[in-house]
């Protein structure tokens, strides 16, 4: 590349009307002594002899040679002359520093490549003579600034992300994947690796892992020839020993190589580590002032979150990857996991069952190390042994909230999201292991549910299978081989992981079993690839990097290792997680636009149901229609306050004295009227009155409010609003009122207030007008004629119908009502002869009526004859009261004026005024505590019924039904499915 010659050419001009003189102009002449030495010449340094200064004045018109020579060569010449200086100078420095640095041919356009054929053009000793030595110094470059901005150079070009990327190219650990997939793979990670002329790097650390990989290569394939050799006769026997022992040479040097090998890796991914943890923190910090997004694989977890939602049954429509890791019980899935995760996040036990559902893990990058779970905000910071722990136990309380009662395991997803920085990105589900026999303390139908949940996962076409296969144990009692045969037969999404390989090697005869294993030719099933891994020595306790730290120092000593058994490929969970990852991201890429497409069509089919069947209605899912629904409902409540105080105390007057006449009737009023005089009567009513108000009356008042503030509460809520009226509502109403009326408690101290305002009202015998005189009566009148009309249906009903109803209706008498029609007649002819008759009566008297009817030829016993003249008393009584009420009508005068009177004594008129008075004030009361206090309590009641209504689906799922709701659901879910997926393939093509 050259220098565009218009800057040149400006620069020249500049420089030439610099230096060039002017007319009549007189200028000193330096003539001084300076070190004879240039770059362009190579001789040795001379210590010159200083020359005296002189300082002349020489005419223009002597300088003729240095005018010509400047005006030929111009200004350009001297800055090609420094170029040149310093573009040679900086090729024998990089000469110097190539091998502490990596290769820097992508950045040759730095030095133009006119540069190193100059010295064939140009004559530079013909330059030198020309110009002085101090003339040609000053255009020399800064060597220090030109050092200094080579170290600069060198620091930008450390290893990184970069080259962590090109050697996980060059390094083959995706030998998983077939030939021609492979090769792809590698040259779309290999991109940086090559410069644009498709020239590889043969220089720096990536070049000594190319060169370290051809040897390994090399190696293998001597190897393998002298192992030909070997086998090929025995012969010459010292022949055949020299070349096994150039054959163990050979093993050993590449096991060394392999070593050295595994070692810069390990920097690398340390170094690249640091880096990317660097660069994380910086963007969490917003040093970039840019707006973070989510990651691809965050964005890929919230799809399979939702269709875990919608799709609880494992609907054939949910083909997208993920990653399902199976195996026996106690086969070490878990700590597989555990160790592409990178912290001990699970719960463990000894030999038991400790995975009782499936746990969805996504892993991803981040600047720290932490875990959270979808429907939580807290993050467990999984370098702390408490968070930990604390992670641990919320995992394992998880899973048992979600088996059911008489349950074993639960089909149930546990969502959770790991980052941390050098995680591959990927989503794991691990499941519950597979066992043989149900042991005791298991449900009957534990296994089944097992094969159920795990069948459900890898029947999915797109799933990656990473089978667990314990190595300790025979691998003739392996389970899940057989159910990852039948599931995937071809092996083609399927990767199998031997475990506990340290154990299998002591343990084991014959080691040869694990390259049978590892092969793939012990199983019946076909895997896309084999590793062989451990994950610690079984103690639980045991932290992450001492047990990569064992695992590294196992497998390097391994005789397995060795001897070929197995490749340095397939050993390492380190290894494991990269080509599981890459796996899973090439099934992502293959598959994830296919499903897209399905859901569109889905998405189709859900509209035009709704067009058909719901036209005239908006598309309201579950959530929406409960939201509409709380909004009726805290209208109706409000509604409440708005009841008028008349409404209110009606209500609650009626009510109360509806539940409370009976025991003032039989309990009060009738016992005090068999008094003899006022006296008695005034101080029996007095008694009672205080014994019920101490006791009973104030809670009777209170269940009467509880009671009409529920009735007017469920009118409100199931009276119909006209057109408007929607009837998916209606057990949603019922049950929040229903629960709100359960937790409502009204004021304990209502109570205590109201005894005492009560027990005021009924000391009060003071009648102030004649109109409240008369209410009085009107309310006694009243009370008399609906007891004297409930005592008449029940001697009706005890003698039968009278013979009106005989003639007329054809009804007829029992046995039993003959007697009891007899019976009444002939006490109904004893109170003719005697009315001021008591309430009881004598011996005597029964034995009268016993013999009366027995000369009637009815038999009779004395309990039947005093149980009807209960009932016969009742009536005659009620009767007498009724006409002594029409005499008080003019009793107010002789009252208030203290008159006496017995023909006039209204003692029951005062009794029921004070009852009706006490009624009234009771009832003000009530609702002033209804209006004030409970109505608001009841609203905040409803309020927390509907908001824990609203964090519970269950119970949305079950009282807001049908096929409208279900449809609108539907249609909610697979919008945003594919709004999702939409969003994930654009993010997935822009990576690309």
């Amino acid at each position: 590349m050259k220098f565009p010659t218009q800057r040149l050419y400006s620069l020249s001009r500049t420089v030439h009307h610099l230096y060039t003189p002017r007319v009549n102009s007189r200028r000193l002449h330096w003539n001084s002594a300076v070190r004879p030495y240039s770059t362009f010449k190579r001789f040795p340094l001379r210590t010159a002899k200083p020359l005296p200064l002189k300082v002349e004045y020489y005419p223009y018109r002597n300088f003729i040679l240095a005018r010509l020579a400047t005006r030929l060569l111009r200004i350009r010449y001297l800055v090609l002359g420094s170029a040149v200086g310093g573009g040679y100078t900086a090729k024998k420095t990089y000469d110097q520093w190539k091998e502490m640095m990596p290769d820097l041919t992508e950045y040759k356009w730095i030095i133009p490549d006119f540069i190193w054929d100059l010295d064939e053009h140009i004559n530079f000793e013909k330059i030198r003579e020309i110009f002085s030595d101090a003339e040609l110094a000053k255009l020399l470059p800064d060597f220090d600034k030109v050092g200094e901005s080579l170290n600069h150079l060198k620091s930008l070009l450390s290893p990184g992300e970069s080259l962590y990327n090109e050697v996980k190219g060059v390094s083959h650990l995706l030998l998983l994947l077939d030939s021609a997939e492979s090769s792809t793979t590698m040259k779309a990670s290999d991109n940086q690796g090559f410069d644009n002329n498709g020239k590889q790097y043969k220089k720096g650390v990536l070049g000594e892992l190319i060169l370290i990989q051809q040897q390994i290569q090399e190696h293998e394939e001597a190897e393998r020839r002298v192992a030909e050799q070997l086998s090929s006769g025995s012969s010459q026997q010292k022949r055949k020993v020299s070349d096994k022992d150039k054959a163990e040479q050979l093993q050993e040097e590449l096991l060394r190589t392999q070593l050295k090998y595994q070692k810069i890796l390990e920097r690398l991914e340390k170094e690249n580590k640091e880096l990317r943890k660097q660069a994380l923190q910086k963007d969490d910090k917003g040093i970039h002032l840019r707006k973070m997004k989510k990651s691809l694989i965050d964005l890929y977890s919230e799809v399979l979150d939702i269709l875990s939602d919608y799709d609880s049954n494992y609907n054939t429509q949910d083909h997208l990857p993920r990653v399902v890791v199976v195996g026996d019980q106690s086969a070490g899935k878990t700590s597989v996991l555990e160790m592409i995760a990178q912290a001990r996040i699970f719960p463990r036990g000894s030999g038991e069952m400790m995975t009782r559902a499936p746990v969805k893990v996504t892993l991803s990058e981040g600047p720290h190390h932490m875990a959270m779970f979808k429907d939580s905000s807290r993050e467990f910071d999984l370098t702390k042994d408490e968070d930990l722990a604390a992670l641990r136990n919320e995992i394992e309380i998880r899973m048992r909230n979600s088996v059911k009662e008489g349950q074993t395991v639960s089909a149930e997803t546990i969502s959770l999201n790991v980052k941390g920085p050098g995680l591959q990105r990927m989503v794991l589900v691990d499941l519950p292991g597979v066992i043989s026999t149900v042991t005791s303390g298991m449900a009957a139908d534990t296994k089944d549910i097992i094969f159920s949940i795990s069948k459900a996962y890898m029947q999915n076409p797109n799933a990656i299978i990473l089978c667990i296969q314990d190595g300790s144990v025979d691998a003739e009692r392996s389970i899940v081989t057989d159910l990852v045969s039948q599931m995937d037969p071809q092996g083609r999404r399927t990767i199998f992981v031997l475990t506990k390989v340290d154990l299998a090697e002591k343990n084991l005869a014959s080691p040869s079993r694990i390259q049978q294993i590892v092969e793939g030719k012990l199983f019946p099933m076909k895997a896309l690839g084999y590793f062989a891994v451990v994950t610690g020595r079984g103690n639980t306790n045991e932290s992450i990097d001492s047990i990569k730290d064992y695992e590294g120092d196992f497998f390097q000593n391994s005789k397995l290792l060795k001897t070929g058994m197995l490749k340095a490929h397939q050993v390492t969970t380190k290894n494991l997680s990269l080509a599981v990852s890459d796996c899973f991201w090439k099934m992502v890429r293959e598959s994830v636009e296919q499903q897209a497409d399905a859901f569109k069509a889905t998405r189709f089919n859900l509209e035009t149901e709704w067009k058909n069947n719901y036209p005239r209605l908006r598309e309201l899912d579950r959530n929406e229609l409960y939201e509409k629904a709380k909004n009726e409902i805290l209208d109706e409540v409000i509604s409440l306050s708005q009841v008028t105080p008349k409404h209110w105390e009606e209500i609650l007057q009626r009510k109360l004295w509806e539940r409370v006449s009976t025991h003032v009737i039989e309990n009060i009023y009738l016992p005090a009227a068999q008094s003899v005089n006022s006296g008695t009567f005034n101080t029996t009513v007095d008694i009672k009155l205080k014994q019920w108000t101490d006791k009973q009356l104030p809670h009777k008042a209170v269940e009467v409010a509880w009671e009409t503030l529920e009735d007017e509460f469920a009118r409100f809520m199931s009276e119909h609003k006209g057109k408007d009226h929607d009837d998916i509502f209606d057990k949603l109403k019922q049950a929040v009122k229903d629960e709100s009326i359960k937790r409502h408690r009204w004021n304990e101290q209502a109570e205590d207030s109201l005894r005492v305002i009560q027990h005021n009202a009924l000391e009060d015998r003071s009648i102030s007008d004649k109109q409240q005189w008369d209410a009085a009566i009107h309310f006694l009148e009243e009370t008399l004629q609906a007891r004297l009309r409930d005592t008449e249906s029940v001697i009706h009903d005890m003698v039968g119908p009278d013979w009106q109803e005989r003639w007329f209706y054809w009804k007829s008498r029992s046995p039993e009502q003959h007697v009891r029609n007899e019976t009444k007649s002939e006490l109904e002819r004893l109170l003719k002869i005697s009315e001021e008759h008591t309430a009881y009566l004598a011996n005597d008297e029964v034995t009268t009526v016993r013999k009366n009817l027995e000369a009637k030829s009815v038999d009779v016993d004395t309990i039947l004859i005093k149980d009807t003249w209960h009932q016969v008393y009742r009536k005659h009584f009620l009767k007498k009261s009724l006409n002594h009420c029409n005499l008080c009508r003019r009793g107010f005068y002789y009252y208030q004026r203290h008159f006496v009177d017995s023909e006039l004594e209204c003692n029951n008129v005062i009794l029921f005024w004070r009852i009706q008075r006490m009624l009234a004030i009771t009832a003000n009361t009530l609702r002033q505590q209804l209006t004030n206090t409970e109505v608001r309590r009841l609203e905040k009641n409803v309020k927390e019924v509907l908001e824990d209504f609203a964090e519970d689906n269950g119970k949305k799922v079950q009282l807001l039904t049908g096929r409208r709701v279900q449809l609108a659901e539907d249609l909610k879910r697979v919008r945003e499915i594919q709004e999702k997926l939409e969003v994930f393939i654009e993010a997935l093509h822009q990576e690309k």
